[in-house]
């Protein structure tokens, strides 16, 4: 009797079933993965990299290696200009104003802005102060050369004024004044002479004389015309050439200094002029053709 009523001991077979047990992770007890193997490009890469930075020689050329080729030209070129001119120029001849210290210097000193009238004290009478010369409105100081341009010199007729068109004249005595107007006729041809029959030899009285073709008004207009602008552009490396000089680019310590200060109109108020007598002598003359004799 005791054993009918006993439990059984396993699952009812009409009861719910037991619950599953729990997943296990798998990824935690999983075993790591291999490391994949490094392509060897990569590899050579990194190589190449270490031996660039151990080794200076394989780093090819650099900014530096440049300029020292650079500087290295630059002193050899300086060097044999030197030699070559005798100490007297380290450029080969070419004296721009960033390459003369005194011109460096002059950039902290005030400009210097003088009238005609003011200008005349600085002609080297006074020794307190500078020599200034003018040449077409600009002031250069020429104290340097006491001896040219002070009392006494053999130019100390430029010194304290503007004489430009003394420079291109040469007629230092009449033309010490700045007035340019008409000074391109020194360069422009004049018509020959006409010839005295008087003085024609009889053996050349009965030889054909070639008579030339007498030019149009146009043709003699543009002749002119082309005549002025060559002249005019005389004029201009005229006083270009002196400039040169008194910037100090022809190897003298001159320097520019500042302008002279004129008022507005002042040309119109001086009388024209007219060439000097050694301009006009000078003049070059015009062949038949139409060309000027030199």
């Amino acid at each position: 009797m005791a054993a009918r009523y006993r439990h059984p001991t396993g699952p009812s077979p009409t009861g719910p079933p037991p619950p599953p047990p729990p997943p296990s992770d798998t990824r935690a007890s999983a075993p790591p993965a291999a490391a994949k193997p490094e392509p060897e490009i990569v590899k050579l890469k990194h190589e190449y990299d270490k031996e660039l930075q151990t080794d200076p020689a394989k780093q090819g050329v650099s900014v530096l290696d440049v300029l020292r080729v650079l500087g290295g030209i630059v002193l050899l070129s300086c060097g044999m200009s030197y030699l070559t001119s005798s100490g007297e120029s380290m450029t080969w001849g070419y004296n721009p104003w960033w390459t003369r210290a005194r011109e460096w210097k002059g950039l902290w000193n005030p400009t210097v802005s003088l009238t005609d009238t003011q200008l005349l004290a600085y002609d080297g009478t006074d020794p307190t102060k500078p020599i200034y010369l003018a040449l077409n409105g600009t002031i250069y100081d020429v104290s340097i050369s006491p001896g040219t341009y002070g009392p006494g010199g053999s130019y100390h007729f430029f010194a304290g004024r503007d004489a430009a068109r003394a420079f291109l004249t040469g007629c230092f005595q009449e033309d010490q004044t700045p007035d340019l107007r008409g000074v391109e006729w020194m360069y422009i041809p004049k018509d020959p002479e006409p010839s005295d029959p008087s003085s024609t030899s009889t053996t050349d009285v009965d030889a054909p004389t070639p008579t030339p073709t007498p030019l149009t008004k146009s043709q003699i207009k543009n002749r002119h015309a082309a005549e002025l602008r060559k002249a005019r552009k005389q004029v201009r490396d005229g006083l270009e050439h002196w400039h040169k000089l008194f910037r100090g680019e022809k190897g003298k310590a001159y320097r520019k200094v500042g302008e002279v200060r004129r008022e507005k109109g002042w040309l119109g108020k001086l009388p024209r002029r007219k060439l000097c007598e050694q301009a006009e002598k000078g003049r070059p003359v015009r062949k038949a053709s139409g060309e000027a004799d030199e």
